[in-house]
């Protein structure tokens, strides 16, 4: 996927706000503009150009509107997401899409599954929508459908936030939905799934010991970067980690002395006996 600098993206976010502020002042003064014809596969190209040419690298059609040239047909996403729609209806956009080598078909999850049966061997990705169309959705609930989607051939995932938390500013709620999803993804992406704009971070050979969740020492930030070694709550197991002869990705090891080093220190027996978490006893 094309990364958007800064910039482009400011661009694009003011010119979509122009727009919406002109249909807005036009419905205030009871002067709508004259109504454009919809979108068709004829002029399709020269219809969203202006959009193109702002930054957009990914565009949407639906059934029966699709660029007969080709031009654009790596950016279209072919997208089907009424709650009404059949499985004829699906399985048309999945023809459109493949015979038109399109950059995915976007569909709710219950089609993910039999996109992905009439899509195989295409290349054509599946893409599908997480908590849609609210975001109210409980966190768990979004992953429980993030994990099901990616078992049913979703290579591709598109969240709607927890709007209603970030408009009352609980930014923790929203970091922790969205990091749930994004961890979901990392976590299929280690096991062999590949996912647009994800780079798999499993744990290496160099990595901690642990089954705890990733948030515990990372945040979702474009990387992972190394971490400090949170010990509280930790009372036994120190050779676990200490005593394996391993060297753990960003954490400076304490390991037990040997008698050259400190003749005093015994050579056998559990660590917590004499130290705690944090300190010497």
């Amino acid at each position: 996927m094309m990364q958007i600098d800064e910039q482009t993206l400011e661009r694009i976010i003011e010119e979509v706000t122009r727009q919406l502020l002109l249909v807005l002042q036009e419905r205030a003064s009871g002067t709508d503009s004259p109504q454009l014809p919809p979108l068709s596969a004829s002029d399709f190209v020269d219809r969203v150009q202006p959009v193109v040419v702002a930054g957009a690298d990914r565009l949407g059609t639906t059934l029966g509107v699709a660029p007969t040239d080709g031009r654009l047909a790596h950016m279209i996403d072919h997208t089907l997401l009424k709650p009404d729609a059949t499985q004829d209806q699906i399985a048309q956009l999945c023809f459109e899409a493949r015979k038109h080598s399109f950059a995915s078909v976007c569909v709710n999850p219950a089609h993910v599954r039999l996109c992905a049966e009439l899509l195989k061997g295409s290349g054509v990705p599946i893409c599908t929508v997480i908590g849609f169309p609210l975001g109210a959705t409980a966190t768990d609930v979004k992953v429980f459908e993030a994990q099901q989607s990616i078992r049913d051939g979703a290579s591709e995932l598109d969240m709607v936030i927890n709007v209603g938390a970030l408009k009352s500013r609980d930014y923790e709620l929203v970091e922790r939905d969205i990091a749930s999803i994004a961890r979901t993804c990392h976590a299929a992406s280690a096991t062999g799934t590949a996912f647009t704009g994800v780079t798999p971070k499993p744990q290496g050979s160099g990595h901690i010991p642990t089954t705890a969740d990733c948030a515990t020492c990372h945040k979702s930030t474009t990387s992972f970067a190394g971490t400090a070694m949170n010990h509280s709550g930790i009372s036994s197991g120190c050779a676990t980690c200490h005593e394996t002869g391993k060297s753990f990705v960003g954490v400076t090891m304490v390991t037990r002395p040997t008698p050259a080093q400190d003749p005093n220190h015994p050579t056998t027996g559990e660590c917590s006996t004499c130290h705690s978490s944090t300190t010497f006893r």
